[in-house]
């Protein structure tokens, strides 16, 4: 939460068989999975799957395992997708702060009508605003946001 991962545009995507598709299909689903279990679901080796993740990884392809946090339970019962238009030239230098602010979620830069979209999860509706008014609308660089309120959400995987 609250990191921002630059991607490099110059790296090539990594070849990927079916076994590296249903390995990442597999961990995807459970990020927790053993490696035992993963060789299990997947029809292979021990030994094989471990090589194959620990290849994964280092390649960049499987870049951290995570859990999947309830936002309600975890006490963050207002969430919105922020988005801001930039100076043309602010993106990176806002980018490493917009990451730094732990109620910021997801960063992402995109094309079209606005410059960024975040998801900002807090407390309750006065501490959504205080994100959006106090620490998003004062950056230098920002131009403007637009504030989307999540009502409900929908894990896909």
């Amino acid at each position: 939460m609250g990191t921002v991962a630059a991607k490099d545009a110059g790296t090539e995507p990594v070849p990927l068989d079916e076994i590296d598709r249903r390995i990442i299909a597999e961990l995807t689903r459970d990020g927790r999975m053993s490696v035992t279990q993963v060789a299990e679901n997947v029809h292979i080796s021990r030994a094989h799957a471990y090589t194959r993740i620990a290849r994964l990884t280092g390649e960049g392809v499987l870049s951290r395992f995570t859990a999947l946090v309830d936002p309600i339970k975890a006490g963050l019962r207002s969430s919105a997708y922020v988005t801001l238009k930039l100076k043309q030239d602010a993106w990176r230098e806002l980018r490493d702060q917009l990451g730094a602010i732990p109620e910021v979620h997801h960063v992402a830069l995109v094309g079209g009508d606005f410059d960024v979209i975040l998801l900002v999860r807090a407390v309750d509706n006065i501490d959504l605003r205080r994100v959006i008014f106090d620490q998003l609308q004062s950056m230098p660089g920002v131009l403007d946001t637009q504030t989307f309120l999540v009502f409900e959400d929908l894990d896909t995987r």
